[in-house]
Parts: structure tokens; C-alpha cells; sequence
């Protein structure tokens, strides 16, 4: 038997880093997947292939490179873990082979690590005989996430096993919103890497060192996220767009924001953008802009040579599986 699956990626609209300390963050799945199929083997090794040109195998805690070296484990490595925490959830033995194609840019903000947990989780438990739910896609992928972001928030997950647009808060239940259109939203990739784990640190540390500053900026964010929730429901896209900007404020107060992601921001706004903010970590990564749909291309073009513009749209659908024979 082979099996596949796929999950999206996401874009941050609202409220990340705040989502951490209780704010609601708003989250959208983007139209750019990741794809993972698995087969057995006849030995109890995983091999694990990227289209990213590597492969490797792992036995036990060994790890053997087949394409690139000894390092790339570490790419690989949450993959691995995905699959590991089905095996052992569902008290099966088996080695498997798994294959991994993603149309969403790594380590850029975009929930491509995510992705992948959601997907192999889901492509692994169908597999074995076993078609999680929701909640039990989410619960096994929590795992892989922590070894790539540390302390995740949980938002990846969700909104790659879910997908449409979500109210994600900390401890309660994701809220699907009801969008009447989709967001013309254009994405600017700086191609800077960072790592979402210390970013995370590095504001915790901002906020043990100034607990009351930063409980003022909270309160902002919380606000933010709430007028946006309103503007969504009434497609104010306009007042969405503002709501962005102070946002993207607010982000910059914190310092994860990126002088390269400031310039794209600032063109894209002069273009015609409603709004444009960092989506994700910052520190890199990537910036979002909304525009009006006759301006999506303007923005794109404006922003170019900044950063590496990308149109992308809602999709509703998240985690799917199938049994390809």
C-alpha cells in the first residue's frame, strides 16, 4: 500500500509572538501544501527523501545520508519524529519510506515544518490502518514542532490540519471565522532564515525583563486581534489593512521586525496595499501585503527585487489522505 497526504501552509494575519501571552492570533491557510507518501519496508529503518535534493536513513538513532551529508539530518530529523510518535501511538513496528515534495518555502514563517508534521502524521496513521481525526492529527504532529520551534504555539499545527481562517488563542478552542471573500494577499519572501525558537526566547526575555511595558503592549495586540475578527466579518478590507499597519507596529516595539521586511512594507503600502505587516517570526522571513484585487499586481511587481513576491489565497480545505494503491 502507498499512501499520501497533504496539508497547507499559513499565513499570520494577527497576533504572532502575542499569541504566546494570551492574545488571539488570526491564521489563514495559504493554496501552497506540503505532500507527504509513505510505504512499508521489509526492515524496521525509516528513509526519508526531499525534493529538496536529500535523503538519509534513520535505524534506531543512526543516521545514514543517501543524498547530502551527515548534517542534513537535522531537515529531516521532525519527519522522522512525526512518523516515529505514529508508530509508537498506535504500538506498531515498522520501517517505512517516505517521500516529501513541498510547494512552501522553509524557515520563512509560512508553516512549512507544520505542514510536514501535519502530513506525515496523517499519511503514517492512514497507512497503519488507522484515519485519525482532526484531534488526533494535531495531538501527534505537537511533537515535531517542538524540536523545530521549541516552544510552539500550536498555531502551524492547527491551521494545517483545519485550514480556512482561524481564531487561534491559547488553551481554548480554535474558532473557524466565516470570510465571505478571499483576501488578496501578496507575499514578499526575503529569503532570510532565522530561527522561530529564538525569536520566541528573545521576547520572553524582553518580557521577564519589563513585565509591566510589556503587558501594555499585550493589551494593544489583544485589541488589534479583536477589531480585526470584526472587520473579517464585515469584509472591512480596509480597516483590515489599518488594523495590519499597527500591527506591524507593534512587532517593530518587540524587535522582531527586519530592515529588509521595513522597505518591502513601505513600498508595498505606497503601491496601493491597504496594509502590510511581517507575517510569522520576523527577523527575516516573510512580509504580507493586502491590497484591492486590481492593485495585487502592482504591489507584486513594486516589491520585487526587495523581496521575492508571492500571490497566494485562502484555501479551506486542510489535512487530506489518500490511498493511492
Amino acid at each position: 500500500m502507498i499512501v499520501t497526504a497533504s496539508a497547507p501552509g499559513k499565513v499570520i494575519l494577527f497576533g504572532e509572538h502575542f499569541v504566546v501571552y494570551g492574545v488571539p492570533a488570526i491564521v489563514m491557510a495559504m493554496d501552497r501544501r506540503a505532500v507527504v507518501t509513505v510505504e512499508r519496508r521489509g526492515d524496521e529503518a525509516i528513509h526519508i527523501e526531499s525534493d529538496v535534493g536529500i535523503a538519509g536513513t534513520f535505524r534506531n538513532d543512526h543516521y545514514k545520508p543517501a543524498k547530502g551529508g551527515a548534517g542534513d539530518r537535522r531537515i529531516l530529523e521532525p519527519v522522522r519524529i512525526a512518523a516515529e510518535r505514529v508508530l509508537e501511538d498506535l504500538g506498531v513496528s515498522s520501517g517505512l519510506n517516505v517521500s516529501i515534495r513541498s510547494e512552501i518555502p522553509v524557515a520563512v514563517g509560512l508553516g512549512s515544518s507544520g505542514a510536514l508534521a501535519v502530513a506525515t502524521v496523517a499519511a503514517v496513521s492512514r497507512l497503519l490502518g488507522k484515519k485519525l481525526g482532526h484531534e488526533g492529527i494535531f495531538r501527534l504532529s505537537y511533537e515535531p514542532e517542538k524540536f523545530v520551534h521549541k516552544y510552539p504555539s500550536g498555531i502551524d499545527q492547527t491551521i494545517s490540519t483545519y485550514g480556512g481562517i482561524i481564531r487561534y488563542e491559547r488553551g481554548k478552542a480554535m474558532k473557524a471565522l466565516r470570510v465571505k471573500k478571499p483576501l488578496p494577499l501578496v507575499i514578499g519572501n526575503t529569503g532570510i532564515l532565522r530561527s522561530t525558537g529564538d525569536l520566541v526566547a528573545m521576547v520572553k526575555t524582553q518580557r521577564d525583563e519589563n513585565p509591566d511595558g510589556f503587558n501594555k503592549l499585550v493589551r494593544k495586540a489583544r485589541d488589534i486581534s479583536d477589531l480585526a475578527i470584526k472587520a473579517l466579518e464585515k469584509n472591512d478590507l480596509q480597516e483590515l489593512g489599518r488594523l495590519m499597519n499597527k500591527n506591524q507596529q507593534l512587532l517593530e516595539k518587540i524587535g522582531v521586525s527586519h530592515s529588509e521586511l521595513e522597505k518591502a512594507i513601505k513600498v508595498a503600502r505606497k503601491a496601493g496595499a491597504w496594509g502590510a505587516k511581517l507575517t510569522g517570526a520576523g527577523g527575516g522571513g516573510c512580509m504580507i501585503a493586502l491590497a484591492p484585487q486590481e492593485k495585487v499586481k502592482a504591489v507584486a511587481d513594486a516589491i520585487r527585487g526587495i523581496v521575492e513576491p508571492m500571490v497566494v489565497k485562502m484555501t479551506r480545505g486542510g489535512v487530506v489522505s489518500l490511498i493511492l494503491k
